[in-house]
């Protein structure tokens, strides 16, 4: 039986690979995230991270936001950075600007066009997932639906933004057993009485 959590064992177990940290432009570590951001009492901040399958053409784009836990899924064609900074803008330019206040992200490739973005981003430190621990809990939460050995391809039309919609109409105890899209709007309604 694989476990939804489980990791998969790639070369030795112990051995880990450099990081591309050092080489992204404008890079700025969690610590210099406001303080808001930590307590999830805040909308706008903003978490994200690649959902990888079998096949390297088979990439998500999975953006979730830490107060409410709502989720977006993007499919992309690659792991480019291009690709993910223009994802990410076209998420983001639709929200107002109350509600796209921080985006916290690894260390990986994809995300070497960040300053590009109009949000603030940090970067998590070297090999320490957890400080993301919103969008990996939702992403070991989407891999009940989409196991790491699936193929995107299998998928029929629309059946992405089906998981989203179960993922985000799932009440949750930390909400008060709210749906993540109830918490959303409830944080944006602030914004529509300030316009």
């Amino acid at each position: 039986r694989v476990w939804p959590r489980a990791k998969s064992r790639r070369g030795r177990l112990g051995r880990r690979g450099g990081s591309p940290a050092k080489l992204i432009k404008h890079r700025r570590p969690l610590t210099e995230r406001p303080a808001a951001a930590l307590d999830r009492r805040q909308g706008g901040h903003w978490e994200a991270d690649l959902m990888l399958f079998r096949k390297s053409t088979d990439v998500l784009l999975i953006v979730h936001e830490r107060s409410s836990r709502l989720t977006r899924i993007i499919r992309q064609p690659d792991r480019a950075a291009p690709t993910t900074r223009d994802n990410l803008a076209r998420l983001f330019a639709r929200l107002p600007a109350t509600m796209r206040r921080t985006l916290t992200i690894d260390n990986g490739t994809e995300n070497a066009r960040h300053y590009e973005l109009r949000i603030e981003t940090f970067f998590c430190d070297v090999h320490s997932p957890w400080q993301k621990g919103g969008i990996e809990n939702a992403i070991g939460r989407l891999r009940r639906l989409l196991p790491r050995r699936s193929g995107l391809g299998e998928l029929d039309p629309g059946e992405l933004e089906k998981i989203a919609k179960i993922y985000n109409d799932t009440p949750r105890k930390c909400l008060g057993f709210k749906t993540p899209n109830e918490a959303f709007k409830r944080l944006l309604k602030p914004v529509a009485l300030e316009t």
